[in-house]
């Protein structure tokens, strides 16, 4: 605090206090006039402090107690007029005390930001099932598709429930997820906007046995979360449902979305300096979306010429860009939604990620971008 900060206290005068009891001026005293608080007239107290004895006196002891200068001492050590003790030095380079191996004078690494070791484990094991499912039984991948959209779903409505008041049917929203799913790989596109259009119904319909209040901000709510979750994952099944290359298809996917996150991780984190969308998301720079770019075009270079039945290395070019777009765009959204919320992460399902949600971000955006770049370039398969 300054000392504009302090008001005159009652029965000071222009120079000190009037009398013994009186608590300080925070004013200069000259030496003659001193208060009974101010250090010998060298310099005015600025600061407030507690009329605490110290633990070998009595506080009326130090009443009488003055130095040569006229100006009263107390002897607890929050009053004593002498200079306060220095902090030790840090030590210099050759003293005992210097730590003189090679990297102490270098800048500490910045952190990552996460646990890596985890988030790297359970990618790793994500990746195996994920494989596993593909190449083994494709409707396999289908359960697990459901899976991930039911846990996304539940994690999104729990959220909304907690943070905002807004109380979705997650039982309508289940069924018809999975159901949704399910049609989009058997029946394709057709099928999964029949059930989008059910599971609608469904919500409306369900929300009905509550209250009337907030019935259409519910509802609406239920809306969103079918197209955001199931709706969007259903162009994943869309991909498997291709006879020639559909496991293929769902890699390059899932392997160029891998791509980009981590080339705008790495290089943001290492060179990022310009901030993408700093009130959505501060951790995202310019530099890390160049960074996704170049990545996932390199990727989708190789996977279009070496995975995809019929496909070129210039194709995958275009496919690496619009992940990258999509990809960013999709994290940025979720982004926006969870700070609406007031939250970090939708779950902690997933060490070292949060929740599945948190995983789904980017991907459930750039399912539509990449099924309909595949129809474009090689057909549906």
């Amino acid at each position: 605090m300054n000392e504009s900060s302090w008001g005159p206290l009652p029965g000071a005068g222009p120079w000190g206090p009037t009398d013994r009891g009186t608590a300080p001026s925070l004013r200069a005293a000259p030496p003659a006039a001193a208060g009974p608080l101010h250090a010998g007239g060298d310099a005015a107290q600025t600061r407030p402090m507690s009329l605490v004895p110290d633990a070998g006196g009595h506080q009326d002891d130090t009443r009488d107690h003055r130095d040569d200068r006229g100006a009263a001492r107390l002897s607890s050590p929050l009053f004593r007029d002498e200079k306060p003790q220095e902090p030790m030095p840090t030590a210099f380079p050759g003293s005992p005390g210097h730590d003189s191996s090679p990297d102490s004078d270098k800048p500490k690494r910045k952190s990552a930001g996460r646990n890596l070791r985890a988030a790297i484990g359970v990618g790793i094991g994500l990746g195996a099932v994920i494989l596993a499912s593909l190449f083994v039984y494709k409707p396999v991948f289908i359960g697990v598709i459901a899976i991930a959209v039911v846990v996304g779903l539940w994690e999104l409505t729990s959220r909304l429930a907690e943070r905002k008041d807004i109380r979705v049917p997650l039982v309508p929203l289940a069924v018809g997820g999975t159901a949704m799913v399910v049609a989009g790989y058997v029946r394709g596109a057709e099928g999964a906007w029949v059930v989008m259009a059910l599971t609608t119904l469904a919500v409306l319909v369900w929300r009905m046995t509550e209250a009337p209040e907030n019935y259409l901000r519910d509802v609406t709510a239920g809306v969103f979360a079918a197209f955001y979750v199931p709706f969007l994952a259903t162009f994943v099944a869309l991909m498997l449902a291709a006879e020639d290359d559909g496991p293929q298809r769902v890699v390059t996917f899932l392997l160029l979305t891998v791509v980009s996150d981590t080339g705008a991780y790495a290089v943001g984190w290492r060179f990022g300096r310009h901030k993408l969308a700093p009130r959505i998301s501060p951790g995202k720079t310019r530099e890390g979306l160049v960074g996704a770019v170049l990545f996932a075009m390199a990727a989708g270079a190789l996977c279009m010429e070496f995975l995809i039945t019929g496909g070129a290395w210039w194709q995958g070019l275009l496919l690496g860009l619009a992940v990258a777009v999509s990809a960013t765009l999709g994290d940025l959204g979720e982004s926006m939604i969870k700070r609406d919320l007031g939250i970090k992460d939708m779950g902690t399902l997933l060490p070292g990620h949060g929740g599945i949600m948190d995983r789904l971000d980017s991907l459930l955006p750039t399912a539509p971008v990449v099924w309909l770049l595949f129809v474009i370039f090689v057909g549906a398969g």
